[in-house]
């Protein structure tokens, strides 16, 4: 399905225009068997409580080489919060001693690593008075994102007897594997990816979600003209870059960067998707 225009939600619309102050996001240490899941939680003002997002990031991780919270990241937990949700990031790659993994296959796999920071973040949040339990959502970026749609498939793993996800948004992910393993969704499932995208394919996904039509009639696709990679990121200029892993040509050369259109596409359609 192609771009439509959509009217932002009483008390929603804000949310694509303002400019939120910054503010800090609490950095928690969550027990996941031996070992810690590091993770970084946004919240509303007030007891609660509120409907919650896990946010999983992409092959860039979570912070920025300054050690800050990535400014797509920020941006997106400052706006959520302030349309009422609990937005929390788990940091697959740092809790484990990683860097960013572009440039090679991650060891923080998105099918299994990966998927169990998301169960037990899930049962973190499930365990706070402040969360909403049968509102807790899913948005993952890249490898984040294909990371959201083995989460959300019948069979996943990702199950813990608790009220299941209320629902998901994957913001260009890769969808080859999950093409060839007749992929389909257990919950509502948004996914936003460039026509331009040439890290991850668009028509891939499109492919997916079509074959998952017969099995499943949750998941919708928005594909944006023109826009690549990163195209919701708040203030990366269109850039190349090389050597990355993946690339839908096997070059290792891609663009990644802002596209306006679709950033504010996407910042009415996000809080809309997970308001429903």
């Amino acid at each position: 399905m192609r771009p439509i225009a959509v009217a932002a939600a009483a008390g929603l619309a804000s949310l694509a225009s303002t400019c939120w102050a910054a503010s800090t996001g609490e950095p928690i240490d969550i027990p996941q068997g031996e070992a810690v899941l590091k993770a970084t939680v946004f919240r509303p003002d007030g007891p609660g409580p509120f409907p919650a997002v896990i946010g999983l990031h992409g092959c860039d991780g979570l912070f920025s080489p300054s050690g800050n919270l990535s400014s797509r990241y920020r941006d997106w937990a400052e706006r959520l919060s302030k349309a009422g949700y609990v937005v929390l990031y788990p940091d697959s790659f740092g809790s484990r001693g990683l860097g960013p993994q572009c440039r090679n296959r991650p060891s923080a796999r998105a099918d299994h690593e990966r998927l169990a920071d998301i169960a037990t973040a899930r049962d973190w949040l499930q365990g706070q008075s402040f969360v909403k339990a049968d509102r807790v959502s899913l948005i993952g970026w890249s490898g984040g994102g294909i990371s959201v749609l083995w989460a959300v498939r019948p069979h996943s793993t990702v199950k813990n007897g608790k009220p299941d996800f209320r629902s998901a948004i994957a913001f260009y992910p890769g969808c080859h594997r999950l093409d060839v393993t007749a992929w389909s969704a257990r919950v509502r499932t948004l996914i936003l990816i460039g026509s331009a995208d040439d890290q991850a394919s668009a028509r891939a996904c499109e492919q997916m979600v079509a074959g998952a039509r017969g099995r499943s009639a949750r998941t919708m696709i928005v594909v944006y003209p023109g826009a690549y990679h990163d195209f919701d990121h708040p203030n990366r200029v269109v850039q190349v870059r090389t050597g990355y892993a993946f690339s839908t040509d096997g070059s290792g050369r891609v663009h990644t960067g802002n596209n306006p259109a679709a950033r504010a596409d996407a910042l009415k359609r996000v809080p809309q998707w997970l308001a429903r």
